[in-house]
């Protein structure tokens, strides 16, 4: 198992979102591309799912003495938290900002 340097994160679909910018001579009529954010956040839970199920199934290659290297099983689990607590954090913050939202007021 390889760690992945910070160039992964694209490829594990986080992208930096910057708005379009608009000029001043340009027609806004053609359609920029979105990023629709429920597809990141199933994406991102797929992910999840899938590093905590390499480490049990390293943890359990672990117990049975199934596996040859244990430094794979230490890096997969360290992953899944750190995967983990990245997801926590998210929602975290997805949560606050649903709230601040919730408390404007209108009118």
């Amino acid at each position: 198992m390889s760690v992945n340097g910070i160039e992964a994160l694209g490829a594990a679909g986080f992208t930096p979102m910057t708005p379009p910018v608009a000029s001043a001579s340009a027609p806004t009529t053609a359609a920029a591309p979105s990023v629709d954010f429920g597809n990141l956040v199933l994406d991102g839970l797929d992910r999840l799912d899938g590093v905590q199920r390499t480490a049990d199934q390293l943890a359990v290659q672990a117990a049975t003495g199934n596996l040859a290297n244990l430094h794979d099983y230490t890096i997969a689990a360290t992953e899944a938290q750190v995967t983990t607590q990245m997801t926590v954090a998210v929602r975290n913050k997805a949560v606050e900002a649903f709230n601040e939202i919730m408390r404007m007021q209108v009118g």
